[in-house]
């Protein structure tokens, strides 16, 4: 994961952590004697897209420097149910205080990346590209993020500072389409790509007229969409098409043969069920 900042890992692994555990585990206190050895595994209740390994390390990490995970796959391996994914020696308590959240983190981006991967697999062939849009789940955008590249997908941006992103509420305060393109280039020169939501003819004509770099196709229909790309690919012929929203795994390859560039998938990251995983925690 060395794409992102490990502090910024650190720093949301103890966030987790101190959400969890309040002041601290009172059920494995009041129970397990301290200094009890144990050793514990991550084994997949299905198949799955591993993803989240070094984060739940990082979670007993940060309980005790010396814990560490022996991993037995690596992120982005796809694995099949039963497989031991990773074990660990330490601690007894130091293993069920962090079996919770350590769990949380390889369920949901396991889960990120097997889905990015089944959208992945359905567009093969086709020009489009699948991403993740910005509606990621509060303090888990850079995971999620990561996940998605494991599935095969890509990221588009991190945040708001990233690129100029004109949507439709963008547009009506602006006072249409070409205001809003012709304002962002007087500010921001060609320094920014810039993406514009438009839904209609006269839109696409106006924001390529203007300079536009992405034209964004949001929740249309695809006879729509069919008619809207090739005039957009006639006017300029350099343009970025992307399209979103309400876009199913049955539904992708159509809107991939529709001839976009980009598919960006809410889905990735705001709607996945968690993957099966289980910690085994056993007496050493």
């Amino acid at each position: 994961m060395n794409w992102f900042d490990e502090g910024a890992l650190y720093s949301q692994i103890a966030a987790f952590l101190r959400e969890d555990l309040g002041r601290g585990d009172i059920t494995t206190q009041s129970i397990i004697a301290r200094n009890t050895r144990a050793r514990g595994r991550f084994v997949a209740g299905e198949k799955m897209i591993v993803a989240g390994l070094e984060a739940a390390e990082e979670v007993f990490l940060t309980l005790d420097s010396q814990q560490q995970l022996e991993a037995f796959v690596g992120d982005g391996e796809e694995i099949e149910a039963g497989k031991v994914i990773a074990r660990t020696i330490g601690f007894a308590d130091v293993l069920l205080a962090g079996e919770r959240v350590a769990l949380n983190l390889l369920q949901r981006l396991s889960a990120v990346a097997s889905l990015t991967n089944r959208f992945v697999s359905a567009v093969e062939g086709t020009r489009a590209v699948i991403v993740d849009s910005p509606q990621t789940t509060p303090g888990m955008r850079m995971l999620e993020k990561y996940a998605v590249q494991l599935g095969g997908g890509s990221s588009q941006s991190f945040g708001l500072d990233d690129g100029v992103m004109i949507t439709a509420n963008h547009i009506d305060l602006a006072g249409g389409v070409g205001p809003a393109v012709r304002k962002a280039k007087d500010i921001l020169g060609r320094l920014k790509k810039i993406a514009v939501e438009v839904s209609d003819e006269s839109e696409v004509r106006d924001a390529l007229k203007h300079g536009a770099d992405v034209l964004m196709f949001v929740r249309l229909t695809l006879p729509t969409l069919n008619r809207l790309v090739p005039l957009a690919r006639e006017l300029s012929p350099a343009v970025i098409v992307e399209c979103s929203g309400n876009v199913t795994l049955e539904s992708v390859r159509a809107y991939a043969e529709a001839g976009v560039d980009i598919i960006s998938i809410e889905s990735l990251t705001n709607s996945t069920r968690a993957m099966s995983v289980s910690f085994q925690v056993q007496p050493f």
